[in-house]
């Protein structure tokens, strides 16, 4: 799904507001009004839309599998993935260092922009009209998605793990933190008490990073055969 580039037109939407489409293509890198604040918005609208989509096709699934199919749907990675089949990095507005290092290709940005076109769309046009546009790139997404089979995330399935054995709660301590305020990385270290097993991950947020921790050491307990 291309992109309309007549300046009004972009990502299946006609805007009637066109300084609502320039906010949302400006990263904060670029000055303001840049999109942070759309981003905001933005994420709770395609977490509704996705979580009602969810809800009406999975009529048997339980409230735990909704929510973790909708937390794979609206991740970084996955909306990062939207935001590049809509063509959506060329036409993002960054600074000149963003540009340089290559952002309009990051994830972060190109997730936190989709976010940021979905409210722009939403004030635009309102929610049935922001509904018809976004929910079809999703389409495949849900359709691929196995109904109640997707899997629990790597740190509550270590936290499953531990309290089925009544051993203690992992610990997650930040251990580095670098780059520019729109362009972090974290590195967090995930320790267990028993087993004494310990694993650094890194990632944009401190959410992926953890997550990142919990996967490494859930794959020592594996790899140790889960002593």
């Amino acid at each position: 799904m291309g992109a309309d580039r007549d300046g009004h037109r972009f990502a299946g939407h006609a805007f009637v507001d066109q300084d609502l489409l320039a906010q949302a293509l400006t990263h904060r890198s670029a000055g303001v009004p840049h999109n942070e604040r759309l981003e905001f918005l933005g994420d709770a609208v395609v977490g509704l839309f996705v979580a009602e989509a969810l809800y009406r096709r999975w009529p048997k699934a339980d409230e735990g599998a909704l929510t973790r199919a909708r937390a794979e749907l609206v991740r970084e990675s996955s909306l990062a993935t939207i935001a590049r089949t809509l063509d959506l990095g060329p036409r993002l507005i960054l600074g000149p260092g963003e540009m340089k290092s290559g952002g309009h290709r990051r994830d972060s940005i190109l997730s936190d922009a989709l976010e940021a076109l979905v409210a722009a769309i939403y004030l635009d046009a309102g929610f049935e009209t922001c509904r018809d546009v976004v929910l079809p790139w999703f389409e495949n997404a849900i359709n691929e998605t196995p109904a109640g089979k997707v899997g629990k995330d790597a740190k509550t399935r270590l936290q499953e793990w531990l309290q089925a054995r009544q051993r203690a709660l992992p610990n997650y301590e930040l251990i580095s933190e670098s780059g520019d305020d729109h362009a972090k990385v974290f590195r967090i270290a995930c320790t267990l008490a028993e087993p004494a097993l310990s694993a650094e991950g890194e990632g944009g947020s401190r959410r992926v990073a953890e997550q990142a921790a919990a996967e490494a050491v859930m794959g020592m307990l594996d790899s140790n055969g889960k002593p």
